[in-house]
Order: C-alpha cells, then sequence, then structure tokens
C-alpha cells in the first residue's frame, strides 16, 4: 500500500477564533476503523483522475492491530479545527467522547514504510502532517529503524521534501489500480532521544 498526504496549505476557516480546544496523538484501535476508512474514502485529495485509487478501500480492524496506526485528535473547544492548540504531539491513550479525528497515519515495521497519512479537509494548513510525521518518526526511533520508506500521492511529493524526506526513485503505474507513476522516497530518522511534548505549543 502506499503512502497518501492530503494537499497542505490550505487553512480551515471552521470554528476560527474559539478556544480551549488541544491536540494529542493516539494509538488507534479497532473501534477506529470506520471513521478511518471514511477520512479516506472523503479525502478531497483524490478526486478526480485519482478516485480510483480509494474506491472502496478500507482501514480494517486487523490492519488496526497489526500495524502502527495513530491518529491526531482534537478535544474540547467549540469543535472546530483551526482553533486547535497542539499539545506537540503528545501521545495519550485516552479516548474522550468529544475528540474530533484530525487525521492519522500507519507505519509498517518490516519492511519499514509509511504506508498510509491523511489528513481531513478541515484541518490542512494546521501543521497536523507535519506533527504526524514527527510522531512517526519517533515510533520509527523507537522501533529500532533509521530509515522509513514512502510511496508517495503524486501531489504529496513537495510534503515529504519539506519534512526531510529524499527521493530514491519512482515506481512505476500498476494499471488498473494505479494508472500513474509515483515517486518513491525515504525519510530519514536521525539517532537521539524522542521528542517531548510542550503542551500548548501552537500549530504551525
Amino acid at each position: 500500500m502506499v503512502s497518501r498526504v492530503t494537499r497542505v496549505g490550505e487553512r480551515s476557516r471552521v470554528g476560527e477564533g474559539s478556544a480551549g480546544t488541544t491536540v494529542s496523538i493516539r494509538r488507534a484501535t479497532a473501534r477506529d476503523a470506520r471513521r478511518l476508512t471514511r477520512l479516506v474514502r472523503g479525502s478531497r485529495a483524490y478526486e478526480g483522475p485519482y478516485a480510483p485509487m480509494i474506491a472502496g478501500y478500507r482501514v480494517g480492524p486487523d490492519y488496526i492491530e497489526t500495524h502502527r496506526v495513530f491518529l491526531a485528535v482534537a478535544t474540547g473547544g467549540a469543535g472546530g479545527a483551526a482553533d486547535a492548540v497542539s499539545t506537540d504531539a503528545v501521545s495519550t491513550d485516552a479516548v474522550r467522547a468529544d475528540e474530533r479525528l484530525l487525521g492519522f497515519y500507519a507505519l509498517v515495521l518490516d519492511p519499514p514504510e509509511l504506508d498510509l497519512m491523511f489528513v481531513t479537509d478541515a484541518a490542512q494548513g494546521l501543521g497536523i502532517g507535519r506533527r504526524l510525521v514527527e510522531h512517526m518518526t519517533d515510533e520509527a526511533r523507537g522501533a529500532g529503524l533509521d530509515a522509513v520508506r514512502v510511496v508517495s500521492h503524486p501531489p504529496a511529493e513537495g510534503f515529504y521534501r519539506s519534512v526531510g524526506a529524499r527521493r530514491t526513485g519512482t515506481v512505476a503505474a500498476n494499471p488498473p489500480a494505479v494508472m500513474w507513476d509515483r515517486p518513491e522516497l525515504v525519510i530519514p530518522v536521525p539517532a537521539g532521544a524522542a521528542r517531548t511534548g510542550r503542551s500548548g505549543a501552537p500549530l504551525s
């Protein structure tokens, strides 16, 4: 499966100006499968010619339990994404009834690959994708990895390069499922201690 990130740089206007919202990253559970599937199928990044790629796609409970799948979620506030105040990718396993999904990623360890990554359309431009990549890098480091492969959705290559990925090649089209060539990249995993979250850090 390929890595996917929706478009970046479009700042959401939903809920702008309200306060009290925090963002955290937690491990996905099997009960998150349906809403992750809805996020994938509803992503505007796969409109038009890219639509067949996600038609009927499903993030199943078995996939979530097998791989390292993490969610970025917002809690509190008025319900919008753009008013979020981040806890700087602090991890938590707590599940709150008022949490709102902002994005997720799936890391496969063997062989190492960022298999899935999506940010909701409403949370574009808020730094959620960047925070998810930072969290993924920490997970990879903790698992003893020094690099993670990405086969990118073509429009997302610029985003991956912006977070330090290096282009390593091209994965040829595979009709009828994938009708276009895709960039292959590697995200380095620097040695060192995992990042420590700072409560209240603003999104960027």
